[in-house]
């Protein structure tokens, strides 16, 4: 068995305990190699397993391969017709990146109920604005975030939510049992619903076909005029020029982002030199835990599969989550 193992920006380095777990799980028959992206494909040939990103010209390069476990929360990019169409299992760390997705998307949205971007904004000449922004200060109590996607993201945001004292709605393409959170999950037609009643909107679904440009015109008209719109998973399930125009008509009140349809952005774009907008640059995955997180549910998985149990964490490659 030859495993390839390519380190990247969610996995910077292999800690030598975990390889050598690795190492003992493949026997000394095995093959372990860790190397860059660009380095792999003189590897890939006849590798088993990769660890990694593999994209188009990488996958047509294998000639044996049995599973990828992706180093990826969204696997968009892994869904090209000759790998979905293959027997090659896909599993990735789906279920493992909720929790800091959902400190970041709390954290930007704090920055706009509370003013606090404003604030820093403004620095020392804050003080010469404070009434302007008490009047735009929101308390999150009593508030309704609906969910849209009620994965690992969305339900780590929920438990934040509910912490402040928000009400959760929310949906899934899944059918899905509620929780202590949210008591019913509902389907996906009824998110006119879920946005008709939601102060806040959080996006967690991953991108497919299905919810690209899911937030579009339509969409935003169905909003409160009120509503936030927070998105820290996936930036095309946002149609670009309707979230300016929502912005810019008073559709919606704010939106707190970590991903945008294109990245990155322009210094001149439009969503730049909005007071109702925050930002950062596709940061939210980021985690001192995330690495060695993945990196065990990859290595219980290595040894499930040489003992024919199931694997965690499995893609279906033709819904794409």
């Amino acid at each position: 068995m030859k495993i390839v193992i390519m380190p990247g920006l969610t996995l910077p380095e292999i800690p030598d305990d975990h390889l050598q777990r690795i190492k003992k799980i493949v026997g000394s028959d095995g093959e372990v190699i860790v190397a860059r992206f660009k380095e792999a494909a003189s590897h890939v040939a006849d590798a088993d397993i990769i660890l990694g990103i593999v994209n188009k010209d990488l996958f047509l390069k294998t000639k044996k391969l049995r599973w990828v476990h992706a180093i990826a929360s969204g696997v968009d990019m892994f869904l090209f017709p000759e790998f979905v169409s293959s027997d090659v299992i896909l599993t990735s760390e789906k279920g493992l990146v909720g929790e800091h997705l959902a400190d970041h998307g709390m954290g930007l949205l704090l920055m706009l109920t509370r003013q606090l971007a404003a604030a820093l904004r403004y620095g020392p000449d804050s003080w010469n604005h404070r009434a302007e922004m008490r009047h735009q200060e929101v308390e999150l109590t009593g508030q309704t975030m609906g969910l849209v996607g009620f994965g690992g993201t969305g339900q780590a945001m929920a438990r934040r939510a509910v912490a402040f004292g928000m009400k959760c709605i929310a949906v899934d393409h899944m059918p899905m049992p509620g929780n202590n959170e949210v008591s019913e999950v509902w389907s996906t037609d009824r998110l006119p619903e879920l946005l008709a009643q939601s102060d806040v909107v959080n996006i967690g679904c991953p991108l497919t076909p299905e919810t690209k440009h899911l937030f579009n015109d339509s969409t935003f008209a169905q909003m409160k005029d009120s509503a936030f719109l927070v998105n820290v998973t996936r930036g095309e399930v946002v149609e670009e020029q309707a979230l300016i125009n929502a912005l810019q008509n008073g559709q919606i009140r704010g939106a707190a982002l970590d991903v945008v349809p294109q990245e990155p952005l322009p210094a001149d774009h439009p969503l730049w030199q909005m007071s109702n907008v925050v930002m950062t640059p596709h940061t939210a995955g980021a985690s001192q835990f995330r690495g060695l997180r993945n990196l065990e549910r990859f290595i219980e998985n290595l040894q499930n599969l040489l003992d024919d149990k199931p694997l965690s964490g499995i893609v279906d490659k033709k819904l794409g989550f």
